[in-house]
């Protein structure tokens, strides 16, 4: 009786950023909640009165800038580059620090005998 052998196909790509036509990570979701936007816009377009031509003609304006810019932000980004941008942004200029409290409790901290010491009002 011949052994079969099992044939079993490996995915390369398991720790690979998900991708779907040139859209990378989360410009995926970017793009999928500017669609959702734009389909209630138009429902409530339309709800108001608004011709449907109207409605569709600044549907498709708007939908092609949202395109564009999702791929736009996904090509210039990538992957992380937008979080880290953002991060980047919240980081302060300037640390200003008006009393040395800072640096002398550290100092006494470090100096663990005399630290106590000087908390039980012992010199030396």
């Amino acid at each position: 009786m011949a052994m079969e052998t099992s044939v079993y196909q490996i995915n390369k790509g398991i720790n690979k950023s998900i991708e779907f036509k040139g859209l990378k990570a989360q410009y995926i979701w970017y793009l999928g909640s500017g669609i959702v936007a734009l389909l209630i816009l138009f429902a409530v377009m339309y709800l108001i009165g608004i011709p449907s031509l109207i409605c569709v003609a600044v549907i498709a304006v708007a939908g092609t800038i949202v395109v564009m810019k999702t791929y736009g932000m996904s090509k210039k980004y990538g992957e992380y580059g937008m979080m880290k941008m953002l991060a980047g942004k919240q980081v302060p200029k300037v640390v200003k620090i008006s009393d040395r409290g800072i640096f002398l409790l550290k100092n006494d901290e470090s100096d663990g005998k005399q630290a106590n010491k000087r908390k039980q009002g012992i010199d030396r």
